[in-house]
């Protein structure tokens, strides 16, 4: 009876793990072609670039521990030809990690409430405030 016992519970523990969910989270990629966290949507922000340089930055205005990097801030430049550094505009766009980031969050122990993403703006544009004007308008505001 022992050893039919012993026999039955060697199965049971070899056997559980098969059945036990161990599949392993994703973690999602980071980079410009990573996989999207989400998107802004007309969101209101600050823009920081450098004439210089080709790049620009972003700081939404209702999150104020999350930047973003443009990853395509060739084709935003020229959009920016008329504005001053540090000028809310709107923006739509999705974004992903900024790998830095994800690299140095997983070197150090503590945690930052500072986020850092990059983020593919398909459009940034004047905040007019809601009101639903033509172009012609947004050239006059700028």
């Amino acid at each position: 009876m022992r050893k039919l016992l012993r026999k039955v519970l060697l199965i049971i523990v070899l056997f559980t793990p098969l059945f036990i969910n161990t599949d392993c989270k994703k973690q999602k990629r980071c980079g410009c072609r990573g996989d999207d966290l989400g998107e802004l949507w007309r969101d209101p922000v600050y823009v920081w670039f450098d004439d210089e340089s080709s790049i620009i930055q972003l700081r939404t205005i209702y999150d104020s521990y999350a930047y973003y990097t443009v990853c395509n801030s060739d084709e935003i430049k020229p959009k920016l030809a008329d504005f001053k550094t540090g000028v809310e505009l709107v923006v739509s766009g999705k974004f992903f990690w900024d790998c830095n980031y994800v690299m140095e969050a997983s070197n150090y122990s503590y945690s930052s409430y500072i986020r850092r993403y990059n983020i593919y703006v398909e459009d940034i544009y004047i905040n007019l405030y809601g009101s639903d004007e033509t172009d012609e308008t947004l050239k006059g505001a700028k």
